[in-house]
């Protein structure tokens, strides 16, 4: 695991290496005030597009996020505009997202993978299995479901 002073170090770097490609896809999903992410290249060069999104707040793992409006808003957004530039970047695609969980995670910064399939080399898919309760990759999408927000039933008086 890394030690969360060098998470933060690794965000701070990814920011550098933010793909100027992505900067319309951005600054059409997000105003100034309310950039809450970034997104950076993963790989050199990509072979196929494998997109990192990045939460500025610091939130350490998948296991951080709960139930909550605000996480899974954060959630869904980061995965929106995954899909948006996947979309964009390789239209013949399929893609995969998702996480690393808890213990085979290698940052401990929440960041989505956003992947064109297929893998090159093939082997890479092993890093993007899930391993039950070991933990591995969780998909965004399993991830929002196990997120999202309770509604309020009303009850009757």
């Amino acid at each position: 695991m890394v030690p969360p002073r060098w998470s933060m170090l690794l965000v701070i770097f990814a920011m550098y290496r933010v793909m100027p490609a992505t900067a319309p896809a951005l600054a059409s999903m997000s105003s100034k005030s309310e950039l809450s992410f970034i997104v950076t290249a993963y790989g050199v060069p990509p072979v196929t597009p494998h997109y990192l999104v990045i939460p500025t707040e610091h939130i350490p793992t998948v296991k951080d996020l709960q139930r909550r409006t605000e996480d899974f808003s954060l959630v869904s957004h980061m995965f929106n505009v995954g899909q948006t530039l996947l979309q964009r970047d390789a239209p013949q695609s399929q893609y995969r997202f998702g996480f690393h969980q808890p213990p085979l995670n290698s940052v401990d910064h929440l960041h989505l993978h956003c992947l064109a399939l297929p893998f090159i080399p093939r082997w890479k898919h092993v890093k993007y299995r899930s391993l039950g309760p070991l933990g591995g990759f969780i998909e965004a999408e399993k991830l929002l479901e196990r997120i999202k927000p309770v509604s309020s039933i009303p009850s009757e008086v």
